[in-house]
Parts: C-alpha cells; structure tokens; sequence
C-alpha cells in the first residue's frame, strides 16, 4: 500500500505545516510499534500492517478543528478518528486501517466513556480489538503532535490518561507490561 499517495490524496502532493506534522507524528508512531514487534516476535504481529496503519492513524485530523496543531477544519477534534475511518473507506482501503483511525483515541473509547463524557460521537465501542490496534493505539500515547520527535515518559503518559478515568489507564497499564 502507498500510504504516502493516500495522504496526498487528502492534503495535497505539495508541503504544508499540517502535513508535516501529520507526516512526523505517524513516523514516530510507527517507529514505537514496530520497535513492539520487533522485541516481541512471539506476539506475530504484521509489520507491514503496523507501519501502514500507524502511518494512517491520524489522517482524519485535517477535518478537525484545532489551530494550535494547524487543523482549521470544522469538526471537534476527538472526531478524527472516526472522521479518519471514513476517509480511508471513501478512499477504498481495507477496513482493518479504517478501524484503526476508529479505534485509537485515548486507551480506546467504550460506549460508557462516550455517553458519560457527552462526547460527540456515537454511542458506541470504540475499543481496540486486534494485537496490531492494541500495538498502534499503545504507541501513539507516547508521542503528541505539539512536541514532535519528543516522546513522553511513562508517567507523562499514564499522568494524560489518568484525567480521563481509571479504566484506560488500566488498559495502558496491562499493554506496557504486554508491550513494554
């Protein structure tokens, strides 16, 4: 899969700030997910999977609203994961990346977390389910897209997930001692 060709589908084949931090936030991503699959071959993760979804991850953040990163579009930016699904469905990828986009916000989003948090998504599971979700949603927590290239320490990251309740904290926690 050309991953690159599919992102300049969405934000132009030329250079643009979003796309660069779009560009070195999913490589980072990628980096941290296969350096899981490498250190773990027991778990069989597919490589290539974890470098093309991690790659694709974040592509929905283009129709989100957060100018601080950028993002000028008109969407809530807790949306951009299922925005990102949508995109790579429209665009004919297999639905297993569009899951991935879908499935990566926080420790993954249950049903409960959306209702109790008045979130504006639909009221559904969006839990990480396979190895590779798990893999790419676990990498992602260590790098933010305002402090490119930096990655963040456990306790930074488990400080971030701890705001938004104890369950995906304990989620991370069980996949550090998985990944780690």
């Amino acid at each position: 899969m050309d991953v690159l060709k599919i992102i300049d589908h969405y934000y132009g084949d030329g250079d643009s700030k979003l796309k660069s931090l779009l560009l070195n936030h999913s490589q980072s991503v990628a980096q941290r997910a296969l350096k899981v699959a490498e250190n773990h071959p027991e778990l069989n993760l597919d490589k290539e999977f974890l470098y093309d979804a991690s790659m694709l991850h974040d592509i929905g953040i283009i129709e989100c609203y957060a100018p601080s990163i950028y993002c000028h579009g008109w969407a809530d930016y807790i949306c951009h994961g299922i925005i990102g699904s949508r995109m790579l469905r429209w665009y004919g990828v297999d639905n297993r990346y569009a899951r991935v986009c879908a499935r990566h916000t926080g420790a993954g989003l249950t049903q409960e977390d959306i209702v109790r948090q008045e979130l504006p998504l639909h009221a559904t599971s969006l839990m990480p389910e396979t190895i590779e979700e798990k893999v790419i949603c676990y990498a992602d927590k260590f790098f933010s897209k305002t402090h490119l290239g930096e990655e963040k320490t456990l306790e930074h990251v488990e400080r971030s997930l701890s705001r938004f309740g104890k369950e995906g904290l304990e989620r991370f926690r069980q996949w550090h001692q998985i990944f780690s």
